[in-house]
Order: C-alpha cells, then structure tokens, then sequence
C-alpha cells in the first residue's frame, strides 16, 4: 500500500503586530495541512476496514511471490543440491530464477516451502533441507527427514514436508532451498494427476515469500 504522506507544512513568518493578512495565510496553510493530512488518514482506514469486513485489503500492495516445480528432483549420496522451481504462481517484487527467490524491497520475509518425497529403498533414509542466503548457508535452518523403507518393489513409501522461516533481507537479496539424501533411491519427486478417485497432479516443490514488516533499525 502506498498512502500520500504530506510534507509539514511552511508557516509564514510572524509580525509583530496584528495582521489580518497573515493570520489568513497561516490559516489557509493550516486548513491544507489538515486537508491532505485527513485524506491520508481516510485512505489508511479505508485499507483497515476493508481487511476486517472481508479480508480482501484492496488497498494494500506487498511484496509477495508463490513458486513451485513439476518436475522430478534427484541427487547422488551426501551431494549437496538445489532444489528448482520451473512454475512462478505468483510474483509482486519477490521473483525467482530456476533457484534463486529475489526480493525487490528490503524487509523481513516470511518464506514457507513443503516438499513431496519418496523412498524406494528397500532402507529408512534421511533427507536434509536447508537454506543458503546470498550463497551463504543459513545457522539454524537445517531439517532432518527420516523416510521409511519401501512398501514393497516398486511401492515406495511417500510423505510431504513443510516448514517456515523469517528472513530479514535487504534489496536484491536472494535465498535458496538445498538438499542431500543418504541413498540414490531418495527424490523428490512430482506426480501427475490419478484417478480412483480422481486426484489433481503433484509438484515437487512448493515455496511462498512474504512481506511481513519493513527493517527495524
């Protein structure tokens, strides 16, 4: 959201007598001052009743950008790897390249991902999810997964994982999700639409970067 913020206002230079002209220019200073400052109030409200009436926010414009991939990710054993996005849902000064989430404006972000793994092992195995900023990796934002062995040959066992973390980033600043597995047999896989019941397809990767709050000082 963008709302019209007036300068203060230049008062004329005061007599020491008693004017009846420059009480009418400060007055009218004055009445503009006011005037522009009370639009912007009425824009900021407008905004705020909007979200409590109907969530809608009409008036409010943050960054934000929703991503994801269709297709199948793969890795060797105990290789550090990207994880790729190939589908931009949405995008508002947050933009993505194969890997990398950019944001346009500084300030603390919110980035949500889930991911749909598999393991055909005939093993339990691990899976490691990480993020780098700026190609530096993040303290703190490893998560271990622990995948069941296979069902049977050619049944593997599946599960999906997600979590969230803020972010303080400055302009042009960017982050990526990476990966490592203990087996070959390990992926994070995408799944076209099945029937019986019918079910919509699957991507492999899902992330959202959203604005929360400007930079504290």
């Amino acid at each position: 959201m963008s709302i019209f913020i007036p300068a203060v206002p230049a008062l004329p230079i005061t007599k020491p007598e008693f004017s009846a002209l420059y009480l009418n220019q400060l007055t009218n200073v004055l009445r503009l001052y006011f005037n522009l400052l009370n639009n912007a109030v009425v824009e900021l409200n407008s905004a705020i009743l909007d979200l409590e009436t109907d969530g809608g926010g009409s008036a409010l414009n943050f960054p934000y950008g929703a991503f994801s991939s269709d297709v199948s990710q793969s890795t060797t054993v105990n290789t550090t790897t990207l994880l790729t996005f190939n589908t931009t849902d949405f995008s508002n000064n947050v933009s993505i390249v194969s890997s990398q989430m950019t944001v346009v404006k500084a300030g603390i972000y919110n980035l949500q991902f889930s991911v749909q793994v598999q393991n055909l092992d005939n093993a339990s195995q691990d899976v490691y999810i990480w993020l780098r900023q700026n190609g530096v990796d993040i303290v703190g934002s490893t998560g271990v997964i622990g995948m069941p062995a296979r069902k049977s040959v050619g049944d593997p066992s599946h599960d999906i994982k997600g979590w969230n973390y803020f972010l303080s980033m400055n302009a042009g600043d960017y982050v990526e999700i990476w990966w490592s597995t203990t087996d070959i047999d390990v992926t994070i896989p995408a799944y076209v639409a099945s029937g019986s019941p019918t079910k919509p397809s699957t991507q492999s990767v899902v992330a959202t970067m959203s604005f929360v709050s400007a930079l504290t000082v």
